[in-house]
């Protein structure tokens, strides 16, 4: 039976990161995933939308962060990839300021406190950073059925912030391909087209190893479930949940592309997010406009199994679209539907579990979809280093890890991802965390 130091479940953009920082770190590592590669579940049907701003202090510093990893991604990695290395076009964000997010009082207090730099925006200037917009005020959000759907309910957006360290990967599959190619440098190993079905303890209940769909077993002390939209079944697997207070679910989205709005939008265009509408953008490569929804509460969730769900589009496609014309005057929704759509994994108030668990040697970073994918070199790191101190017999649970932001200057308290935790009220309780 083949041996490891540590195996991780997941080779995704957060998996890969976790498997390359415990190699790193000298551990004899396997990644093992479902998918025929890396990034290719969740993680390439992802936004990849880089960006500082969150609802909560320790959010923001995490993907602060974060942010430097990818600004120097080729450095981070070490490595050369064969297929090249992922894109980070630093477009700028620009978030409208409502009713709904306060005016974004409070982000900009999360801003200052961390050093990290915005801009605020009136109404003439966000007229001209962002000329082809419609800037009067729909909220709240409706569906077409509504009445007053596409309908202005008064006055205008009472401008936008302006944050610089900001854009997207416009590859995030590749990202995951890159990290791998640098763990594999690092020694670490990966395994694909590959299940795990079973978990193997000790007698004294600690993490032992696992049993995979074609047979193999292979030994571990360590276990780390990085399965995205499967984590809630691998830690019902481990028998894991008993003690969690937050948990993990699948949850369908689905992502528009349609043509671009203006011309030279590819060139131009940047993230934007308009909780008045409900709808998030940025370029998307063919010379489209991708929209994503902010989840507002008019919206059904379509929670599912991981395992039998419709990859079809719905409604909800012409929704977003309709939403989106709503900002975007012109804006050409075509007849048939192009995009994305896939899974998120969400916790009740969607800021991730990165924590130990109840089960000796069996670890989470799960809960992650939508909103961390920008975390995910800091994330690995950060969840290398948590593993290094319980595994030398911290007691993470009475007194939390605190790891090292380096780029930054700071620190953070790894608790404030704990399973433990009760429901945080500061969450946007959508995909902007």
């Amino acid at each position: 039976m083949r041996s490891y130091d540590a195996i991780v479940i997941g080779a995704g953009v957060i998996g890969a990161a976790v498997g390359l920082e415990l190699a790193r770190k000298g551990l004899k590592t396997l990644n093992v995933d479902m998918a025929p590669t890396a990034g290719y579940g969740s993680t390439a049907g992802s936004c990849a939308i880089i960006r500082t701003h969150y609802s909560t202090l320790e959010g923001s510093a995490l993907a602060y962060e974060g942010y430097f990893y990818w600004k120097h991604w080729a450095d981070y990695l070490g490595v050369v990839d064969e297929r090249g290395l992922a894109e980070f076009r630093q477009t700028g964000c620009v978030v409208m300021k409502t009713e709904a997010n306060r005016h974004l009082a409070h982000v900009k207090a999360n801003m200052d406190a961390l050093g990290i730099p915005y801009e605020d925006l009136d109404t003439a200037a966000l007229k001209a950073r962002l000329p082809y917009f419609d800037i009067r005020l729909y909220h709240p959000p409706k569906r077409p059925e509504d009445e007053g759907f596409g309908e202005p309910t008064g006055g205008e957006l009472a401008g936008a912030v302006y944050f610089p360290y900001a854009g997207y990967i416009t590859d995030p599959q590749l990202s995951a391909h890159n990290l791998q190619r640098a763990a594999e440098a690092a020694g670490g190993a990966f395994l694909f087209n590959r299940r795990v079905v079973g978990i193997d303890k000790d007698v004294t209940g600690r993490i032992a190893g696992v049993t995979l769909d074609d047979g193999t077993r292979l030994a571990t002390r360590v276990l780390v479930n990085v399965a995205g939209p499967h984590s809630s079944k691998v830690n019902e697997l481990a028998g894991a949940t008993a003690d969690m207070k937050i948990t993990t679910r699948a949850l369908k989205q689905e992502v528009v592309h349609l043509p671009m709005p203006v011309e030279g939008y590819d060139e131009i265009g940047m993230v934007t997010s308009d909780s008045d509408i409900a709808c998030y953008t940025r370029p998307e490569k063919g010379g489209f406009i991708l929209i994503g929804s902010e989840d507002p509460p008019c919206d059904p969730r379509d929670w599912v199994d991981p395992d039998d769900w419709d990859r079809n589009f719905t409604e909800q496609w012409r929704v977003q679209a309709l939403r989106a014309a709503q900002r975007i005057p012109g804006l050409p929704i075509t007849s048939r539907m192009k995009g994305v759509t896939e899974l998120y994994d969400v916790t009740e108030d969607w800021i991730p579990i990165y924590d130990k668990s109840a089960v000796p040697g069996f670890y989470m970073a799960c809960g992650s979809s939508g909103n961390q994918f920008k975390n995910a070199g800091v994330a690995g790191a950060m969840m290398a280093h948590l593993i290094e101190k319980v595994e030398a017999g911290h007691d993470h649970d009475a007194d939390p890890v605190i790891f090292p932001l380096k780029h930054i200057g700071r620190t953070t308290n790894v608790g404030f991802y704990s399973r433990l935790r009760t429901i945080n009220p500061e969450s946007s309780f959508s995909v902007l965390g």
